[in-house]
This record gives structure tokens, C-alpha cells and sequence, in this order.
């Protein structure tokens, strides 16, 4: 005997087109019915299941006890790639499992991107810097004094106040960093700063203290 159609099932459906939406292409949800062990619903079907297909959870569910959340546990679909899925037992008013929604993500091309990264940043094909090349690159020197002076004071580019930026300029102008040819353009660019205040700034060095009279 066919049940009857169960209103809970509505807001399943919705749900599942939720989530899969959220993560296309790479998520399908399936809803499976407890009470007839059938697929009832597929969002983004990458599975190929079809409605009215067995859903074969008896043995899941004896397995998993009172664990509504189920997982996450890998397994192969139908054309070899690999799957990442959960599975979340769905009762009804009185607390009874009326469904099951399984979640199943293709992490394939996620591996694949992971294994590119992984070979692109493989730090085996680095070499140290060449002194000949670096030895005169004020810019690299600027950029090591600036971050470590930020990180001492738990500090970031877009955190600096006017004052924090007049102490840097300072703190630089005091490492010599302002000898490099167009440094101070290049400070006032990376501080997000007009140059001329860069310039008032290292003129404040230059000018004697005034005294009270």
C-alpha cells in the first residue's frame, strides 16, 4: 500500500534543492522514504539514481543507532571519481525516522586543484636568493622592516592610524631605508599615503626641536 504523501516531504525538497543549488555542480541530495525504503527525491542528480529506486538503508540505519548525523564517509560514483557524503536521519513530529538526506559532494576536482597547488608550491624547486641580484633590492627590505614592525604591534596595512603611519615612516628613515632611489614613492604608495606627507615627515627629522621661549 502506497502511503500518503507526507507535507514533511515539501520542506525535505526544498532542503535538498537548498543545498544543492548552494554547491552546484559539485553536490547532489538525495531524500530517501524510510517508510517504503525508496529514493523519493534527487537535487542535481550526479549519482544517476532514479525515483522509486531501493535506498537500501535498513543496515545503515541498524549500524548507526541513534546517530542522526552519519559520517562523513568516501565512496566511488559511477564514473570513478570520488564522493565525500553525510547522511542525516529526518524524524517526523513524534520523533519516528521518516527520511533520510544524503548529502554527496565530488571532491575529485577539488583533489585535483589540491595536487596542483601542492606541485606549483612544492618549495623542493626553490633556490636562495642570489646575492648578486638581491643584495641592492631595497624595496624586499622595506617590505621585511614594515611587516615585522606591524606584527610586533598585532598591526595590519588597513589598521594603521596617521600616527602609526609617521612612527613607520621614522622607524624606516632610522634603517636607512629611505636610500634606495624612489623609496620614499615607495612608501607613500604601500602606506596608502601622499609622498609630500612622506617628505613632512623626514623633514621633521631635519629640523631642530623647538624650545619654549
Amino acid at each position: 500500500m502506497t502511503p500518503r504523501p507526507d507535507p514533511a516531504f515539501d520542506n525535505f525538497r526544498a532542503i535538498a534543492d537548498g543545498i544543492a543549488t548552494l554547491f552546484f555542480p559539485h553536490a547532489e541530495v538525495v531524500v530517501h522514504d524510510l517508510r517504503t525504503q525508496k529514493v523519493a527525491y534527487i537535487a542535481n542528480n550526479i549519482s544517476k539514481r532514479s525515483i522509486g529506486d531501493d535506498a537500501a538503508l535498513e543496515d545503515m540505519l541498524e549500524d548507526g543507532g541513534e546517530e542522526r548525523n552519519i559520517g562523513p564517509y568516501e565512496k566511488l560514483n559511477w564514473d570513478g571519481q570520488k564522493i565525500r557524503s553525510v547522511s542525516t536521519v529526518l524524524q517526523d513530529a513524534k520523533g519516528k525516522p521518516l527520511a533520510v538526506l544524503c548529502i554527496n559532494l565530488n571532491i575529485s576536482l577539488f583533489e585535483s586543484a589540491k595536487a596542483a597547488l601542492d606541485l606549483f608550491l612544492a618549495p623542493g624547486k626553490l633556490i636562495p636568493q642570489p646575492d648578486a641580484l638581491f643584495r641592492d633590492d631595497w624595496q624586499e627590505r622595506i617590505n621585511t622592516f614594515l611587516h615585522n614592525w606591524m606584527r610586533q604591534r598585532q598591526l595590519g596595512l588597513n589598521l594603521l592610524s596617521r600616527e602609526h603611519k609617521r612612527e613607520l615612516v621614522l622607524a624606516l628613515h632610522a634603517e636607512g631605508a629611505f636610500k634606495g632611489k624612489s623609496a620614499a614613492n615607495y612608501v607613500a604608495n604601500v602606506l596608502n599615503m601622499g609622498r609630500a606627507t612622506v617628505y613632512k615627515h623626514l623633514r621633521e627629522l631635519k629640523e631642530e626641536p623647538e624650545t619654549d621661549m
